[in-house]
């Protein structure tokens, strides 16, 4: 009978032990920055990225992501959910002259796992949301530690922009030696240990590589004697984020939570002509083809089942992140028209076709004079290039691709289709009144003639 009690009592801490269990998954964001579609190796590449391939083999290929075609607007599509149109921040990255950022008032992606009970919520590399005042930093946006840069293009080795320091600790400069994708890696993997083994976490880690400037460790160079000038750089470069993904997956992979963490990879645009492969598509960053806007992506996730190294087909992007996010970690969905991105949980798992809908693509950073629009529907993408409200003269150029048939936008057939047309030029006249009055100075202006801010120490 003591025998039988005893047994009874040790079930009962068993069972005790299972419900008490977390059964959030811990989240980690890969972010590359102007990673060419062609340039990983689970798209033919045959530059070494051995790491990220695995992210792929073990869970998903996610073949149709889609992003901006620039930094700053994917990064804040990312953290809202939310077309970057709607708060100012689509048109344009936020140069170091730029006093601007991302609107306290919207919910950032640190801030749902606030919600859901994550008290681990770390970024950690390039931020590009704002710097020049304190409610823009990643610490005023719901993340309890932040280690990188502020802005983009700082010099890999001595981590200034415009020959100031733009390395941080959460609100301070941080003087460290080192190359930056090395520093990034180490520091995603020192707030990994420091996570609580019985805790999930929230990891984003946005590098800075392969963006410009082109700078790489001569022990990567030598791996690839064949490229020549910056494409040899560049290749190096990718090589050397695989290595640092390798070292944030290995702190991960030797945590309890492993199985239970949820790993999406993904590049901010297309990679850069000239420099970049994108495949064979049309385009490259800063365009509106799907050069510049289908990245490289892969997800794994065991226990929430991506997993098996499917190929998924679905489009979806940047602005599903943050929904996607929400049903993962439990919380219920936002009221309805609040997110532009939409639950894409079950078509990471291949359970799932998604509801046809149009995806907005918006640039005008450079030209003053013109913006550059498209928006995919059905089989259909619409290109167009057009008079920017303030301009003076009035232009336009429309292309209409059968992107299912014509994925590197070949044949123009909007001849063929005016009624197709039409129908879509609508679609992007209603995605175009999205448009705050707030909205961020193209990049360009003024790019001279305001000094960095020493130190990068932001006002009040």
């Amino acid at each position: 009978m003591t025998n039988l009690v005893f047994l009874l009592f040790l079930v009962l801490i068993s069972l005790n032990s299972s419900f008490g269990a977390d059964s959030r998954p811990s989240v980690i964001i890969l972010l590359a920055d102007d990673l060419g579609y062609g340039d990983v190796g689970f798209n033919g590449s045959d530059i070494a990225t051995p790491n990220l391939d695995r992210i792929a083999d073990q869970g998903v290929q996610l073949e149709s992501f889609y992003a901006c075609p620039m930094c700053t607007p994917t990064r804040a599509g990312l953290m809202t959910g939310r077309y970057p149109l709607r708060f100012g921040l689509m048109r344009s990255v936020i140069p170091p002259q730029r006093d601007y950022g991302l609107d306290p008032s919207e919910e950032t992606l640190a801030e749902v796992f606030e919600q859901g009970g994550y008290n681990h919520r770390g970024v950690v590399g390039k931020w590009h949301l704002g710097h020049r005042r304190i409610q823009w930093f990643p610490t005023e946006q719901g993340f309890t530690y932040f280690v990188g840069c502020l802005n983009g293009a700082i010099d890999y080795f001595t981590h200034e922009r415009n020959g100031e320091l733009d390395w941080h600790r959460n609100l301070k400069p941080l003087d460290e030696e080192g190359y930056s994708t090395d520093l990034i890696g180490e520091a995603a993997v020192d707030f990994i240990e420091g996570v609580p083994s019985d805790e999930p976490y929230f990891l984003y880690v946005p590098f800075n590589a392969p963006h410009s400037p082109f700078q790489a460790k001569e022990s990567d160079l030598e791996k690839y004697p064949h490229r020549k000038g910056n494409r040899r750089i560049y290749a190096a470069m990718v090589d050397s984020m695989d290595q640092a993904v390798g070292r944030v997956l290995g702190a991960a992979h030797a945590r309890d939570d492993w199985e239970n963490t949820l790993v999406l990879f993904f590049s901010d645009n297309g990679g850069v002509a000239k420099v970049a492969s994108n495949g064979e598509m049309r385009g490259s960053k800063l365009t509106q083809y799907q050069g510049g806007v289908r990245v490289a992506a892969a997800a794994y996730w065991k226990a929430g089942g991506i997993l098996g190294g499917k190929q998924i087909s679905e489009r979806m992007g940047y602005i599903d992140v943050l929904p996607t996010i929400r049903k993962a970690i439990g919380l219920e969905a936002p009221p309805l028209n609040t997110l532009d991105g939409i639950d894409v949980l079950d078509a990471m798992r291949g359970n799932a076709k998604l509801d046809d809908r149009s995806w907005f693509t918006y640039m005008d950073q450079n030209d003053d004079r013109m913006e550059r629009v498209a928006v995919n529907r059905d089989k259909w993408k619409l290109v167009a290039t057009r008079s920017a409200p303030d301009s003076e003269k009035s232009e336009s150029k429309l292309e209409l691709f059968e992107i299912d048939d014509d994925p590197f936008e070949k044949l123009d057939v909007s001849r063929r289709n005016p009624e197709v047309v039409d129908a879509l030029s609508a679609e992007l006249d209603r995605f175009l009144t999205l448009k705050s009055d707030r909205q961020i100075i193209r990049f360009r202006a003024g790019a001279q003639t305001t000094p960095a801010i020493p130190k990068w120490t932001p006002s009040q």
